[in-house]
């Protein structure tokens, strides 16, 4: 058996759990919006055409914010198509997801939704297609108090006071060629910078997120932050990352080591904008917004043709998760949190049937998938203060990301309650690892009050429509090679192989 080792220190903190790494997105692609969490007809559907199963869901997975409506989608967007007696609203073409977007559901219908799921909207406006005014506008409809034409439009519209959405991001990967309105870093930077102050003019604490690179494979990848900072850096306050991770060609090695590539994505950008600042001589520091993060087959989706018809909501990247794919997901989101002292917002892509948590049945039933359950239980656990870790782990090799730690792990301390949680991951591919945890800096009083695993001898299981419970999470001591002891200021975790594991201690 392979053995690793940590000792946690309560006084060695990276920084707080910021409750927006629990993000979620909700764009106008495929099944996410109609039939996903809106689906009028349906038995479960409420007074207002939400599906209270997905509902539920939503609040069970511990989404804590939104991003919304896109992603691709938004740099073609009208938002005033969304608005107003919904018989009267345009049919338009969606040419990111060639589609046909009906408008049925715009802003009113999702800040509704959203208060129903009692989560943060952070707004992402159109600068691929429009600009300055569009930003102004949409501003002013949602968080204008009253008084003026578009603030009292919404107010005829049905929403008396304002939406007081506080975080915006100012376009969507702007850097990619795909993107409606792709455009240079020098063009995007001054677009960014001026948005934002106008913006600002209409209300000076809004929390601004400019674009930065799609991934960072791209080739402007850094040099691309560098530059919009130049323009941006006093205006804005977060520098978005997206990254997607699909495992290669039956690399598993290099999947489950997907989390090395989320620490160096971090890690560049932290540096990049610091150097802006420090150039700038700003004592200034620009957070991330790592608002579009998750498993994808990318690979599948751009080897398939594109659809024939124009279509409202076909089904799209309706990826189904394996138990491989949730411990990578449980893993980014370890990465995550370990940099919580720079990212502070994050968004999990996507919600509900597009590549998401949460799936459903058009008219029929909504289900987990393996992914859920890591993010549900890291929602819920993670709280007061992440601590910095010094992991003694033996290492492998991988094709992608070199030696990669066979233990990648987070720990939380909550000073409220006393609680500490250790979130782990063991990517060995074939054997169990006994995992020591030294808490004596804490005391000798912490006991173990859970221990739960999410593992399973086909690393290729699914949960489906007919076995949506075929992988969920397990008591740790329940796994035939998984163990917990504790005693004598240490707790002994014997993690199965290809697992995450979460577990809490209070004071006994």
């Amino acid at each position: 058996m392979l053995h690793a080792r940590v000792a946690l220190n309560p006084d060695s903190v990276v920084a707080p759990v910021s409750r927006r790494t629990f993000g979620s997105f909700v764009e106008h692609m495929g099944r996410c919006v109609y039939t996903g969490i809106y689906e009028p007809g349906h038995p479960l559907a409420d007074e207002d055409g939400f599906r209270t199963d997905v509902l539920a869901l939503t609040r069970e997975l511990g989404v804590t914010m939104v991003r919304y409506p896109g992603g691709n989608f938004v740099s073609g967007y009208r938002w005033e198509d969304g608005v107003g007696p919904a018989d009267r609203r345009p049919r338009r073409r969606d040419l990111a997801w060639r589609s046909i977007e009906t408008n049925e559901v715009g802003v009113d219908e999702f800040a509704t939704w959203a208060a129903k799921a009692d989560v943060e909207i952070m707004y992402a406006v159109n600068l691929g297609t429009r600009g300055v005014q569009e930003a102004l506008d949409v501003h002013e409809y949602l968080n204008h108090p009253e008084g003026t034409h578009l603030s009292e439009l919404r107010r005829a519209n049905g929403a008396e006071k304002p939406y007081g959405v506080k975080i915006w991001c100012l376009g969507n990967e702007l850097d990619g060629p795909w993107q409606t309105g792709h455009k240079t870093p020098e063009e995007y930077g001054l677009l960014a910078a001026a948005t934002a102050r106008a913006l600002r003019s209409a209300e000076p604490d809004l929390e601004l997120v400019a674009c930065g690179s799609s991934s960072s494979s791209m080739p402007t990848f850094g040099a691309w932050e560098s530059t919009v900072l130049e323009h941006a850096y006093d205006v804005v306050d977060y520098v978005s990352c997206h990254a997607y991770y699909e495992e290669h060609d039956g690399d598993l090695g290099s999947f489950l080591a997907s989390a090395v590539d989320m620490d160096h994505f971090v890690n560049s950008i932290v540096a990049t904008a610091d150097a802006v600042g420090a150039r700038l001589k700003s004592p200034k520091k620009i957070n991330l917004s790592f608002d579009e993060w998750n498993v994808w087959y990318l690979s599948r989706f751009q080897n398939a043709p594109l659809p024939d018809e124009w279509k409202v909501a076909p089904p799209v990247i309706e990826d189904r998760y394996s138990v491989a794919d949730a411990v990578v997901v449980g893993n980014l989101l370890i990465s995550l949190l370990r940099h919580s002292d720079r990212v502070t917002a994050a968004c999990q892509a996507q919600l509900v049937n597009v590549i998401a948590p949460i799936m459903t049945e058009p008219g029929g039933p909504a289900w987990r998938q393996t992914i859920f359950h890591p993010f549900a239980r890291t929602a819920a656990l993670a709280k007061g203060d992440v601590l910095r870790l010094d992991i003694q782990s033996p290492v492998y090799g991988t094709a992608r990301h070199g030696d990669a730690p066979v233990i990648d792990a987070v720990a939380t301390h909550d000073r409220a309650t006393g609680d500490v949680v250790v979130l782990v991951v063991n990517r060995d591919q074939e054997q169990p690892v006994e995992f020591v945890v030294d808490l004596s800096a804490f005391g000798t009083d912490l006991a173990v009050a859970e221990a739960c695993t999410l593992t399973d001898d086909d690393v290729r299981a699914v949960n489906t429509r007919e076995e949506p419970d075929r992988v969920t999470l397990r008591p740790l001591g329940d796994v035939p090679t998984g163990a917990v002891t504790a005693g004598g200021g240490t707790v002994t975790l014997t993690l199965p192989r290809v697992s995450w594991s979460a577990v809490r201690l209070t004071r006994a």
